[in-house]
């Protein structure tokens, strides 16, 4: 019977050493929980308070730490004794026949004779303790890596839920967070972000929340294929992302002998294909950052190339003029392409083609919502004339000239994008080309062509007459 017990005792040992080894835990640690949880489960049953921890001692013996002793320092008595802490002469002098009355002695017992609830409740409460201390060291070491790229294997699936071998633990995968279309087999590797590590009450281990989904794994995903964007010379400014459609991400650099955007992409796109097969052929553009906002939606707007760009910083509009076959490359599929530029860009994107453009501007209800859509333009224009005072218009009156105002269909915002370029009359404006025009700040090519027509149409008008 003794000789089983011990094996018992011994395997246990055993146990605790892979159980050590496996989850990454001190031994000495584990052995410091095993003689807590002795302890309190001997006071317990034994009704010991917990100040006489002083006379209660838990040792491993000396063969290789096999053996578990419980003593207990106790006060020898006359008669015999139901208190814990005192034992009775007669049974004193049976361990030690030198024992006297008023003496200590300390009484030492095997774990194994004691009574199988002790030894129950020991076990408890060592392997809760032992849980406990891996939980939480597990949610330290993963709670440092939030934010981080790691790599796991697809275990299985919970409903809408990714459950992911990441070694030590399990990490999962929301609905929300997953790429949509993408599918797996048990095995399979897959890269994610740590997005969020949470301690939950009832749950046994830290939850790791993972993401396929975010901008941040697109973000980590270039720092680790482009070494620029590791080392800080190319800067990620901002990602918006549509999983499974489309990512624009927004580089820069402080380096001028550096393109961001040639080495994102690499050479013949050597780099940047790794990161779309990672994302199972997803489209990215990489978009070169501007401050100035009608050049940061030019750029934005790829793979289309808009012809104009007009923005009211006040309003938050901004109006992009694209020709005519490249409207669907503008707005993207189901209008990914537009949501994302908007996203990035903090304006309200109207898209119109050239076709569409001319046709709005020649109907007056649609030049006066052009008006309102770019009034802060407008009013600017307004405050630098009014500079010139009343002498400055009595003197076009008396000059014989052709106030623009004066042509059919030129809004008053034109006239101002006009004037302040310096033509200030219909005589002045007849000297322009097209390409001259379509230079003046606020005027591209599409405007310039439209303000020659509506010229050209007003003289024919005027000589009829």
């Amino acid at each position: 019977m003794a000789t089983k017990q011990a094996t018992k005792e011994t395997g246990l040992f055993e146990a605790i050493q892979q159980f050590c080894q496996d989850k990454s835990l001190d031994r000495e640690l584990v052995l410091g929980v095993i003689r807590d949880s002795l302890l309190a489960a001997y006071r317990k049953k034994v009704g010991l308070e917990a100040e006489t921890d002083d006379r209660c001692q838990v040792d491993f013996g000396s063969d290789n730490k096999n053996e578990i002793i419980i003593s207990v320092l106790r006060d020898v008595v006359e008669d015999k004794t139901t208190n814990p802490l005192e034992i009775s002469l007669e049974e004193a002098t049976k361990l030690d026949p030198s024992a006297q009355v008023g003496t200590q002695l300390r009484v030492f017992e095997k774990p194994q004779d004691l009574s199988r609830v002790l030894s129950s409740q020991a076990k408890q409460m060592v392997f809760q303790r032992l849980r406990d201390m891996e939980k939480d060291l597990l949610y330290q070491e993963y709670k440092s890596k939030e934010g981080e790229l790691t790599h796991g294997y697809f275990q299985r699936w919970k409903k809408d839920i990714m459950s992911i071998d990441l070694g030590k633990v399990e990490g999962i995968m929301l609905k929300k967070d997953q790429n949509p279309g993408e599918k797996y087999r048990q095995g399979d590797r897959l890269k994610a972000i740590i997005s969020r590590v949470e301690l939950r009450p009832r749950e046994p281990m830290p939850v790791i929340t993972l993401s396929r989904a975010s901008g941040d794994f697109v973000k980590k995903l270039f720092e680790m294929e482009i070494p620029e964007v590791y080392d800080g010379i190319v800067e990620i400014r901002d990602v918006a992302r549509i999983p499974s459609y489309r990512t624009k991400v927004v580089v820069t650099t402080s380096k001028s002998d550096v393109d961001p955007v040639g080495a994102c992409v690499g050479m013949k796109g050597v780099r940047i294909q790794a990161i779309v097969r990672e994302l199972g052929n997803e489209r990215i553009d990489i978009v070169l950052h501007s401050d100035e906002p009608s050049v940061f939606i030019a750029n934005a707007i790829s793979p289309a190339k808009p012809v104009e760009v007009h923005v009211d910083r006040k309003r938050g509009d901004a109006l992009v003029i694209v020709p005519d076959e490249s409207l669907s490359l503008a707005i993207g599929i189901n209008g990914s392409n537009v949501k994302l530029v908007s996203q990035l860009s903090g304006f309200k994107i109207d898209i119109k083609t050239v076709s569409q453009y001319n046709q709005e501007l020649a109907s007056p209800e649609a030049r006066e919502k052009l008006d309102r859509l770019f009034n802060a333009q407008q009013e600017a224009m307004e405050e630098s004339d009014d500079q010139y005072g009343e002498s400055a218009d009595e003197e076009e009156e008396d000059s014989g000239y052709t106030p623009l105002s004066e042509v059919p269909g030129l809004t008053p915002r034109i006239v101002g994008l006009l004037e302040a370029g310096g033509i200030k009359n219909v005589e002045t404006l007849l000297e322009f080309s097209q390409e001259e025009l379509s230079k003046i700040s606020g005027i591209g090519k599409t405007t310039a062509e439209q303000i020659l027509r509506l010229l050209r149409e007003s003289i024919e008008w005027v000589e009829e007459g």
